[in-house]
């Protein structure tokens, strides 16, 4: 073949043309595109090959390393800041490293070492270096950024054999979830999991958030729906939309799981959306089939905090024609609000727009009576751990008695959760409770599973 190459002209066989273009496609295939770097696969060819010559990879650390705060930067500054960002700190972790180790980008904001022939204190000496290197100020385009790394180590000694796995896979799942640990401990840190105690959840935490992006692009997490009882009238209108996450290898995970990893990696704004968005169309279908019903959302303190939800939920509400007071927000107690005057000026604007807003979980947390007074609220949800032993403890039912009358003087509603009993829900109407909630009304449901509204039940036909 006759070829034009910045030389001039030139013959080649093509055999050699064939050769070029399949070394071309297994570098971009071993390769990340943005930084140059060797990826996942590539990482895991050459672990396999170590694993070869060195069953046990003695002398092997794996480092998983993920920026702080990266998010924010794209969501500021646009994605080409974000990918000045990575190749800036894909040269920096280049410079820390030494020619026999192997630095990796697996994805997003996420990169790996897998060090050689490193001691224990070798491996967290590179390890404070990254995290060193980190916080030296990104310069993009005139704009100076602000981030951290967080880093979770993890050598042969302390991860156990699983068979599912290779010994490179189980290193990086346990060091993910040591870098996880770093996170959950304030971030720009190195952390490291102690025994099989500490590592089991964390790794399962760790799993968790690698099988995030997949239930996203397969839709796999679905919305269930719980009635909550009208203790006077006897009306269940009123439901609370609850999000549930089946994975094909993880099985059902719980919200109480999978929210808090959310809410680090700032994947809680892209599900809050949806969450939104698919609660006003089911509003919106019960409305045209004549049985309307008001929406419980969760709204997390981290969403407050972006000054997104107002905008968000009432473009949704005109979008799908669904009426504010259909939709009652509920956030959370159980999180601290870092910047209560912002969450009170947005669940104002909620408020006033005509959308109900509770305070969900109440006693769990960070809540006081302060609260009670200073969030514009309409609804108090006692949390379910008050309610369990209310029909056998005389101080468990003085205490909720005393949240009902404190509420009730402010002029709020109270909801009790996690009902499971008749003799609950009993007592709970003679201490003044407004609403009910929990298995004995009816689990959470699909939405055509949901029971049919009425203005009567058997539960409080009692003498």
């Amino acid at each position: 073949m006759l070829v034009v190459t910045d030389d001039g002209p030139r013959v080649v066989s093509v055999s050699q043309i064939f050769e070029r273009l399949s070394a071309d496609f297994r570098h971009a295939a071993l390769h990340d595109s943005l930084t140059g770097l060797p990826n996942r696969r590539h990482l895991g060819e050459r672990g396999e090959a170590l694993a070869r010559g060195n069953a046990n990879l003695a002398g092997i650390a794996v480092l998983y390393i993920d920026l702080d705060g990266f998010k924010a930067i794209n969501d500021t500054f646009g994605h080409r800041a974000g990918d000045e960002v990575l190749a800036g700190f894909a040269e920096r972790l280049g410079r820390i490293i030494r020619p026999a180790d192997v630095l990796a980008r697996l994805g997003g904001d996420e990169f790996a070492i897998l060090l050689v022939g490193v001691s224990e204190m070798q491996a967290l000496a590179v390890a404070d270096r990254v995290v060193a290197g980190s916080s030296v100020p990104f310069d993009c385009d005139g704009n100076i950024l602000h981030l951290s790394a967080s880093v979770g180590i993890a050598m042969p000694g302390d991860v156990p054999a699983e068979p599912e796995l290779t010994r490179l896979e189980a290193l990086l799942r346990h060091a993910d979830g040591a870098m996880l640990k770093a996170k959950q401990a304030g971030k720009r840190q190195v952390a490291r999991l102690d025994g099989h105690d500490e590592a089991a959840p964390i790794a399962r935490n760790a799993l968790i958030r690698r099988r995030l992006p997949s239930a996203f692009e397969t839709r796999r997490f679905t919305l269930h729906y719980q009635p909550q009882l009208d203790l006077v009238s006897g009306d269940n209108s009123t439901v609370e939309a609850l999000l549930r996450w089946t994975d094909s290898e993880l099985g059902m995970v719980s919200p109480a799981e999978f929210i808090p990893i959310m809410e680090l990696s700032g994947d809680i704004h892209r599900i809050g959306l949806r969450v939104i968005n698919e609660v006003c169309m089911q509003a919106r279908r019960w409305l045209d089939a004549g049985v309307p019903r008001r929406v419980g959302i969760n709204v997390s303190p981290v969403q407050l905090a972006t000054r997104r939800v107002v905008s968000e939920l009432l473009s949704a509400l005109a979008r799908h024609g669904v009426p504010p007071d259909l939709i009652q927000v509920e956030i959370t107690e159980g999180a601290a609000i870092t910047n209560l005057p912002r969450a009170i000026g947005q669940l104002q604007q909620l408020r006033d727009a005509g959308i109900s807003i509770a305070l969900d979980d109440y006693g769990t947390g960070f809540s006081s009576l302060a609260m009670l007074r200073n969030l514009p609220l309409n609804i108090v949800k006692i949390d379910k751990s008050f309610i369990d032993n209310i029909d056998t403890s005389a101080a468990d039912a003085l205490l909720v008695r005393g949240v009902i009358d404190t509420a009730h003087a402010l002029g709020l509603k109270v909801t009790a959760e996690g009902v499971e009993r008749p003799c609950q829900l009993r007592l709970l109407r003679e201490l003044g409770c407004d609403i009910a909630q929990g298995f004995l009304i009816s689990r959470p449901v699909a939405p055509d599973d949901l029971p049919p509204l009425t203005a009567r039940t058997p539960l409080l036909e009692w003498h």
